[in-house]
This record gives C-alpha cells, sequence and structure tokens, in this order.
C-alpha cells in the first residue's frame, strides 16, 4: 500500500511540475475548460434559484381539509389526531368554523353575512405535507377524501405541478449541455496528452528501455489530464460566482416587486464538489483515452 501511495504521489508531482512549467497553455486549458463547464453548472444555480423565488412569490402549497357540515366535535377531533399522526403531514393549521366566519366579517363581507341565520362555513384544516412532489399531493389527497366526515379537500398544488414540469425540462437541457460540452472537454485533453507525448517521446523510450512498465509511464499523464480538468472545475466556480455576485442585486429588486425577499444563491458545497469532481473526471477520461492509443501506437 505503501508502494502505491509513493508511485502516485511521484505521478502527482511530476504531473504538477508539467503544468507549472507551461503557465500560458495551462491557463489557456484551464480557461477552455472552465467557461464551458461554467454553461452547465449556471444552468443548474439558475434553475435552483428559480425554484427557490417561485415558492417565495408563491407561497409554500398547502392542502385545505373541510370538515362537512354537520360534522361533530369529535369527529374533528378525530381528524386532527389522524393529521398530527400521519407523517408525511410537515404541519397543519385548524381553522375553527367560528373564527372562518369572523375572518370573512373583517374582510368586508360582514352585511352579506349578516343576514344568514347559521353560521355556513365548515371547520377547516390547512395541511402543509412534507415535501412537494405532485405525486404526494395527489396521494393525500386520495387519503383525505376517504376520512370520516372529510366533505371536501382542495389541492394547491396546480402551479407546483407546472413548476416541476418546467424544472424537469430545464434539468433536461442541462443535462444534455452538460453532456455535449463534457464529451467537447474530453476531446481537449485527448489532444493535449497526445501533444505532452510526443514531446516526450525520447524519454519515454527510455524509460521502457530501463525497464518502466507501461503504469508507471501512463500514471503521470492520467494525473496531468486530472489535474487540467480540476483547475478547469476551479474557473467555472469562479465563473459562476462571479455571475451570481454580479446578479444579485438585480434579481433582489426583481423579487421586491412581488412582495417577496430573495436572495441569489450559488452552488453549495456538494454542487461545488460535485462540479469539481465531474472536471477532473473529463480530464481523467480524456488522458485515458489519449494515453491508451497514442502510447501504444508510439512505442511499439
Amino acid at each position: 500500500m505503501s508502494d502505491w501511495f509513493y508511485l502516485h504521489g511521484r505521478a502527482f508531482v511530476q504531473a504538477l511540475r508539467r503544468l507549472v512549467s507551461q503557465p500560458v497553455g495551462t491557463v489557456l486549458s484551464a480557461l477552455v475548460v472552465g467557461i464551458a463547464l461554467s454553461l452547465p453548472a449556471a444552468g443548474y444555480v439558475m434553475l435552483d434559484n428559480v425554484a427557490l423565488l417561485a415558492r417565495g412569490v408563491s407561497g409554500t402549497p398547502e392542502i385545505s381539509l373541510f370538515m362537512a357540515q354537520e360534522a361533530s366535535p369529535e369527529e374533528v377531533a378525530a381528524i386532527e389526531r389522524r393529521l398530527r399522526a400521519a407523517p408525511e403531514i410537515a404541519s397543519y393549521r385548524h381553522v375553527p368554523r367560528d373564527e372562518a366566519l369572523r375572518q370573512l366579517e373583517r374582510s368586508g363581507l360582514g352585511d352579506v353575512l349578516g343576514g344568514l341565520q347559521d353560521n355556513p362555513l365548515p371547520d377547516a384544516f390547512v395541511v402543509t405535507p412534507r415535501g412537494e412532489d405532485p405525486e404526494l399531493f395527489d396521494a393525500l389527497h386520495a387519503q383525505f377524501v376517504e376520512w370520516p366526515a372529510v366533505g371536501h379537500v382542495q389541492l394547491d398544488s396546480a402551479w407546483v405541478k407546472r413548476l416541476h414540469a418546467l424544472l424537469a425540462l430545464g434539468k433536461s437541457v442541462v443535462l444534455l449541455l452538460a453532456g455535449l460540452l463534457g464529451f467537447a472537454l474530453v476531446i481537449v485533453t485527448f489532444n493535449t496528452i497526445r501533444l505532452q507525448i510526443m514531446t516526450q517521446r525520447h524519454e519515454i523510450e527510455v524509460c521502457r528501455i530501463l525497464g518502466a512498465t507501461d503504469p508507471f509511464i501512463r500514471r503521470p499523464f492520467y494525473w496531468f489530464g486530472s489535474l487540467q480538468g480540476l483547475l478547469g472545475g476551479l474557473v467555472a466556480l469562479g465563473t459562476v460566482w462571479f455571475g451570481v455576485r454580479a446578479l444579485a442585486a438585480p434579481v433582489a429588486s426583481v423579487a421586491e416587486t412581488y412582495g417577496a425577499v430573495f436572495a441569489l444563491a450559488g452552488p453549495g458545497i456538494p454542487e461545488s464538489a460535485a462540479i469539481l469532481a465531474f472536471a477532473a473526471f473529463l480530464g481523467w477520461l480524456g488522458s485515458a483515452i489519449s494515453v491508451r492509443r497514442h502510447l501504444a501506437e508510439r512505442l511499439r
């Protein structure tokens, strides 16, 4: 195990020296990789922020559960116990019929309601599910309508379904873009490693004569491609964060016009780690393909 760490550490140092020895090429390659990766990364961040903004403007989706007009206090209490015990429900609020009537009176309908003999409003519960998946809303709706003494169940999920559909479409487009640009970046790394092999062909031949194995020769190129991709990932993260900072104030102004307090958020730690890992993987993949092809061709 110690030999494995030593060999990889030695290859890492060699790759790092090659990157430092050609700063212009390293910077240009990192910019190419970073700018290309910043497009899908920015698209994913934009989708997350659009979802947060939509929730802030439209509020948290809820389910309104109306009791039957003839429901007794015991039946209302039984429904409340069921809601309290349901694991799919994050919170609920009981709206007694008398409180609902007072809210209507305060809204300017006092004259209309004053002519009524009895309170026509039922007891109600405003339920917040533990999640915003449309399937969860449909499942809870089907469950609530089967409960005794429940007169009507109203879903506040139409906008949630539209939002989920739009976000799913946007994420599909982002993934497709990431795949296409990732293929292009593999080609860039492929050509870069090919040039490295051509430049060091005499050194590689000498190593072969001295008994160096193929993994020993390939290992520094793998690290070179991975480090090049990692640098590109850092450039992509920097580009995305710069864009987030530049757009934070205009986006906050737009959200304020809708009565929402919203701050544009950049990629979090998991998203940043995923971008860096994806960039390093693309660099390694391009170098692996290039090394296995060109090194074998030139050193047969």
